[in-house]
């Protein structure tokens, strides 16, 4: 019978320890998003795979705030992350820096994430858009492409905690070394 892991066998590294850690060139970004246990649990998801910063655009909950931390379980101390007024403002300047920006959207010819070509030496971000009303038809316009989850259930779309862990994972094994 396999014996659950104690939190002493786990090691894990201290927040100064995980700062000064390589990172995934994988940057998310926010635009809108309601909740401030999604964006906790972004954020934990994120410090799982070693995104390197989180976005937080417009009307998007910034820390401190108790429900982040909630659920987030101190990773919004060991995730870099930044807030825009607008998740267009962020794209544009991501795009600018050099990153292909993907929305997380949707769309009609979006690429299935089963089939995205990820390249090694590439710089990604990443856009996941509000509960309800997904990513801006705005931003999505800014984007270079969109990308989509393959569903097959009675449901149209997933929750964004859960949404931005699955594509977290992707690029986390398309990219961690």
């Amino acid at each position: 019978m396999s014996k659950k892991k104690t939190m002493l066998e786990l090691q894990r590294v201290d927040v100064e320890q995980y700062r000064a850690m390589d990172k995934l060139p994988v940057t998310l970004v926010l635009d809108d998003v309601r909740s401030e246990m999604n964006v906790g649990s972004i954020m934990r998801t994120a410090d799982a795979f070693l995104i390197e910063r989180v976005c937080l655009c417009g009307i998007t909950p910034v820390p401190p705030k108790p429900e982040i931390h909630k659920t987030a379980l101190g990773a919004e101390d060991s995730v870099c992350w930044e807030y825009h007024a607008s998740a267009a403002a962020a794209v544009q300047l991501l795009r600018q820096q050099g990153y292909t920006v993907l929305a997380v959207e949707q769309v009609h010819d979006s690429v299935d994430l089963r089939h995205l070509q990820i390249e090694q030496l590439g710089r990604y971000a990443l856009v996941l858009g509000n509960e309800v009303k997904g990513v801006s038809q705005q931003v999505v316009d800014l984007c270079d492409q969109c990308v989509e989850l393959p569903q097959f259930g009675t449901k149209h779309s997933l929750n964004i905690a859960c949404c931005g862990a699955i594509v977290m994972w992707h690029f986390f094994q398309a990219l961690h070394w």
